[in-house]
This record gives C-alpha cells, sequence and structure tokens, in this order.
C-alpha cells in the first residue's frame, strides 16, 4: 500500500506535465511511446513467442500511428470511433470469459488483433483531445482525472467497505461497493471539471450525462485487461512501476473510457 502511494506521488505530477506542457506534437509522440510499452506488454502477455516477432508487431503499431499522424484528426477520429464499437464486443468476451482461453495459435492471433482495436483508438482520442480548441490540454487532462478518479475512489470504497464481488470469476478484488463509489468520484470530477471550464447549464447536464459511460467503458477495460491476465495466469502485466505493476496495468482503464469520453463529447456537441 506504501509503495503503491509512493509511486502514484512520483507519476500523477509527471504525467499531469506531461499532459499540459508539451506541443501536441511531443505530447502525441511521448503517449505513443507510453502506448508501445503497454502493446509490448500484451504481446508477452498474450504468449507472443520471441523479442524479434513481438519487435516486428510492435513495428505494425508503430506504422500505424504515423499513419494516422499523417492523415489527420477526420482519419483519427474514425479511429477513435472503432474504438467505441469495439469495447461493447469485449464485454461480450467477458460475459464468455472462457472463450479464445486456450493457449492455442489461433487464440493468440485473435487477442493481437484485438489490441489492433484497443491502442490506436485510444491513441487517436487523447490526441485530438489534446489539441481541441481552446484549452485541448486541459480537456486532455479533464478525460485522464475521470478515469483517475474512478480508480482511486474504487480503490477505497472496495477496500473500506468490502461486500459483494463485482465479477469473482475475473476479478476477485473488485467489489461492487468500489464500482459504486468509482462512480461517485467520476461524477464529482465532472462536475468540478464542467465547472471550471466555464459550462452553461444545459452543457453541464450532458457533461455530467456522459460521466456514467466513461465510466463504465474504464471499468470494461479493467476487467478485460484482468480476464486477460487470467487467461495467462499472469497476476500483473510487467514490472515498470512498483506496487502498480506494468504500464498496461495502469492505461486498461484508459484505453476504453479515452474513445468514449472523446466520441462523447463530439456527439453531445460539448
Amino acid at each position: 500500500m506504501k509503495q503503491r502511494i509512493l509511486t502514484a506521488l512520483v507519476l500523477a505530477p509527471l504525467a499531469i506535465g506531461i499532459v499540459l506542457w508539451p506541443p501536441s506534437w511531443v505530447f502525441a509522440l511521448v503517449v505513443g511511446v507510453l502506448l508501445l510499452l503497454g502493446v509490448w506488454e500484451w504481446a508477452r502477455l498474450v504468449g507472443m513467442p520471441g523479442r524479434p516477432a513481438r519487435a516486428l508487431y510492435l513495428l505494425a503499431f508503430i506504422l500505424l500511428l504515423a499513419w494516422l499522424w499523417r492523415e489527420g484528426p477526420e482519419r483519427m477520429a474514425q479511429a477513435a470511433w472503432i474504438g467505441v464499437a469495439w469495447w461493447p464486443l469485449a464485454l461480450l468476451w467477458l460475459w464468455r470469459r472462457r472463450f479464445a482461453a486456450a493457449h492455442t495459435t489461433a487464440n493468440r492471433a485473435l487477442k493481437l488483433g484485438a489490441a489492433l482495436l484497443m491502442f490506436p483508438p485510444a491513441w487517436a482520442a487523447l490526441v485530438l483531445l489534446h489539441a481541441r480548441e481552446p484549452l485541448g490540454p486541459y480537456w486532455a487532462l479533464f478525460g485522464v482525472m475521470l478515469v483517475w478518479a474512478a480508480d482511486t475512489f474504487a480503490y477505497f470504497a472496495g477496500s473500506r467497505i468490502g461486500g459483494p464481488r463485482l465479477a469473482p470469476s475475473i476479478s476477485p478484488g473488485k467489489t461492487w461497493a468500489g464500482f459504486w463509489g468509482g462512480l461517485v468520484g467520476c461524477l464529482l470530477i465532472a462536475s468540478a471539471g464542467g465547472w471550471l471550464f466555464g459550462l452553461a447549464p444545459d452543457a453541464l447536464v450532458r457533461l455530467l450525462a456522459l460521466a456514467p459511460a466513461v465510466f463504465l467503458a474504464s471499468v470494461l477495460g479493467d476487467l478485460f485487461e484482468s480476464l486477460i491476465k487470467r487467461h495467462s495466469g499472469a497476476k500483473d502485466s510487467g514490472y515498470l512501476f512498483p506496487g502498480h505493476g506494468g504500464v498496461l496495468d495502469r492505461v486498461d482503464s484508459l484505453l476504453a473510457a479515452l474513445p468514449v469520453f472523446y466520441c462523447g463529447l463530439a456527439g453531445l456537441g460539448l
């Protein structure tokens, strides 16, 4: 617990600085590198054999992100919408949790392909948020903070209250108390953010309507990574962050929530 808190105290200011200070192209590069580390962990987690094969897999993602950047905002927005469309399918996968659990070549290929629908859309959504006019970096930080608040409130509500498990066969540590605590945290940050952005009352209502969808997406992203780790027999995706696991363990919720947040803002005219 102490190590987890100390790591968070170091990472949070660093993450905020990365979001707020650099220009959008630097931000896109830094976020791209971070997500590529997550892709590497994903390839190892699903059993892709050998570093050379994983390096080629990583190269495919580098080329895809570079192509999206070159094509511009319209193509990146399409990628974000693809990400939104993917996560309901992931929910069906969670429902049939033994689907693709066996360690076969076909199942590995399926999981490697799923990453194409997870990482590039999240990257595109966050880069587009950062480039919004006006106050783009603050919108990007706001999207990240919605997920941070949900995760933090869920952790403390779940650890203090306990009670019935949310998905015991997938992630035994998650409780319904944590779920409702996370939702409250997300709504609180949404309310504060709407006030700081100076949104009109009708716009604030739309933002508060979007917040639960972002929260549910974050839970789905977390549970889906937990399912894949359970298939692989792994506790964490990596060990880069003491007390927090790997990169993938830190961004799993964001992978699902960011496309929903960006597309929700666009769809609701915010």
